[in-house]
């Protein structure tokens, strides 16, 4: 598997792939479920085109914290392992020099003028969180 892939002008496949929230044991284990399920492929592409999208409106770089989390790193976390994540339709991010709040607000307008796809769109303290998933999901988490 090509990590340096380029998903788009500007996202490889390692920003969505990498993270710094998983240790050197589970790195290995993400990868490998990664590209054992053919499915994710198709969801990752589509994600990362949106972000694009998000990227050039904000005429700035995106940095992606988390985005595939598998379902036993979920269940490892306490998690239900249902999270759009785990399917490879969600991205929590940060980008430079806006707050979260603002690129959720953007993310918002990209949305309502058919720019980007509808989705999960969560505002965290420190990051924003969206997914691909099809419907209107909103939430607001500033105790995380």
């Amino acid at each position: 598997m090509n990590l340096n892939f380029k998903l788009t002008d500007n996202f490889t496949l390692s920003e969505f792939l990498i993270s710094d929230f998983f240790d050197q044991r589970i790195q290995p284990k993400v990868l490998k479920e990664f590209k054992d399920n053919i499915d994710l492929h198709f969801n990752i592409q589509k994600l990362a085109i949106q972000l694009q999208v998000l990227r050039e409106e904000l005429k700035c770089p995106i940095n992606i914290n988390i985005s595939y989390r598998p379902v036993f790193w979920e269940h490892l976390q306490k998690r239900s392992g249902n999270s759009k994540h785990t399917l490879c339709m969600a991205a929590d991010i940060v980008a430079e020099n806006f707050s979260p709040e603002e690129v959720a607000d953007k993310i918002e307008e990209l949305i309502n003028d058919n720019l980007m796809l509808e989705g999960g769109l969560g505002r965290y303290n420190t990051f924003t969180h969206y997914d691909i998933r099809g419907t209107k999901a909103r939430w607001d988490d500033k105790n995380n």
